[in-house]
């Protein structure tokens, strides 16, 4: 594989090293590692282990360098909104606090005693989410946490990174956009927001863009891993970023859903949408690729399956994912649970939580693996379809086609009933939204294409979505 670009994405529950080279106007992909991810309680939190994630990147470049890849560079992505500190030497402190965590439960309500929710929401323009960081350093600050009085800078996780591999220490707009600390309109720190919370400033370092050049391995890393001193870039960072950089469209009036752990579900704009309306509706303004906008919801996704299989795991049970979704299909459940309830955010069963929310509010109880299936498909749908409605009352034009990208477009039960809730067609696929996207930032960063549009027909000449229209009998 001819001039690679190693894509690292970090997700919630694994991480993978995908290499990426474009022939004959088609980008290649090839999968060169795969690891866990997990989340370790220890103490009185729930920690990710920056440690081992750190080294398994690095053998996973090695990986590549092994197999004789001729790497032009890196990019790292991740999930949102956590961190983790260096102090002035350079040092790690702690590892960093994994957004399911406590402690920043009833902080909102705290933070919004000191500052007015409308005025926030008109600087910032971010849907309020207890797990933002805004909260979380809100509540180490409530619980004078020493942390906050040694630290140099706070690092967003690809930030974090990016820092251990190359000795800079900057935050990239897309990662930094998910904190609830930006000016949306400046794309800048709101250095009014962090003096109100009584943050100490220093620790807000440059904002870079997708795209820039952060620097080279540092010299015993391209040594270790054997790649040489080759760049780290600052792709959209945001793994949702670089995955709706990834949908294979150019039209106007298309909405993306990113479909993971989480449900990222919006349209891209020119400018950040700041209206009562939207806040109202719970939309959020993020850091996309190319100078826009994402305006989206966060919405509770395939994290309830995933702790679903878990359980049936952990008991021993049968968990073949596409005999489940053929029962569900079959399912006569059409029970609808809130999926974005606090109820579902972390519960000691998933399964028991819904059988207990469906019997509580008098529908169908699920009882077997399809019926819990059919129950999250239907629930999920149906949120969807808010939220396209709540979308189409900010923007001048309706939404008529939604894009499903990375893992959850391999439902095709939740895209199913996703195009007949909302009632225009969907398209579903690529699985590697993230990866592409990432990708191809790279390769617009180190001037092999430098058209934004020519990378945009090389997604569409390289994928081959689905096509869901609705109605469509089950």
């Amino acid at each position: 594989m001819n001039n690679a670009y190693i894509a690292v994405d970090f997700g919630g529950g694994s991480g993978r090293l995908i290499a990426g080279s474009i022939t004959e106007g088609k980008l290649q992909l090839e999968e060169i590692y795969r690891f866990g991810n997990r989340q370790i309680k220890l103490g009185n939190h729930l920690y990710w282990d920056f440690l081992s994630l750190f080294q398994e990147m690095k053998n996973g470049l090695k990986i590549a360098a092994q197999k004789g890849y001729n790497v032009k560079s890196i990019g790292i992505d991740t999930w949102g909104v956590d961190f983790g500190f260096i102090d002035k030497k350079g040092n790690l402190l702690g590892n960093p606090v994994c957004y399911r965590d406590s402690r920043t439960e009833g902080i909102p309500e705290e933070v919004f005693s000191l500052i007015d929710r409308k005025e926030h929401y008109a600087e910032t323009g971010t849907q309020v989410i207890n797990i933002n960081t805004l909260f979380q350093l809100y509540s180490m600050k409530k619980e004078n946490d020493p942390l906050l009085s040694v630290a140099d800078k706070i690092l967003f996780m690809p930030d974090l990174f990016s820092y251990f591999l190359t000795g800079t220490a900057n935050n990239e707009y897309s990662i930094a956009s998910t904190s609830e600390l930006l000016d949306a309109k400046k794309r800048n720190w709101s250095y009014s927001l962090i003096d109100k919370l009584g943050l100490p400033r220093h620790l807000f370092g440059d904002i870079v863009m997708p795209g820039t050049i952060r620097g080279k391995l540092k010299r015993e890393i391209a040594e270790e891993t054997g790649l040489g001193e080759i760049d780290v870039i600052a792709v959209g960072s945001h793994d949702t970023a670089s995955a709706v950089f990834a949908v294979p469209s150019i039209q106007k009036a298309t909405a993306f859903l990113s479909s993971g752990t989480w449900s990222l579900l919006g349209t891209e704009v020119d400018e950040p949408v700041l209206t009562e309306e939207a806040r109202l509706c719970g939309l959020t303004n993020e850091g996309s690729v190319g100078g826009k906008i994402r305006l989206l919801q966060n919405i509770t996704g395939l994290w309830f399956i995933q702790r679903l299989f878990a359980e049936w795991q952990e008991r021993g049970e049968r968990t073949d994912y596409n005999e489940i979704i053929e029962e569900a299909k079959n399912s006569p459940i059409r029970s609808v649970v809130p999926v974005d309830d606090e109820l579902f955010t972390n519960p000691a069963s998933m399964e028991k939580a819904i059988m207990e929310y469906c019997e509580k509010h008098n529908m169908q109880i699920p009882c077997s693996k399809g019926d819990f299936m059919r129950c999250i498909t239907e629930s999920l749908a149906f949120r969807y379809k808010q939220g396209i409605e709540q979308i189409n009352r900010c923007i001048p034009e309706p939404i008529k086609q939604l894009h499903i990208i990375g893992g959850g477009s391999q439902n095709g039960l939740l895209n199913q009933l996703t195009a007949n809730a909302i009632g225009i067609p969907v398209s579903a696929g690529p699985v590697e939204a993230t990866a592409i996207g990432n990708i191809l930032m790279q390769v617009n960063a180190m001037g092999e294409i430098n058209d934004i549009k020519e990378l945009k027909k090389i997604i569409i000449n390289s994928v081959e979505p689905k096509l869901y229209t609705p109605n469509n009998a089950l």
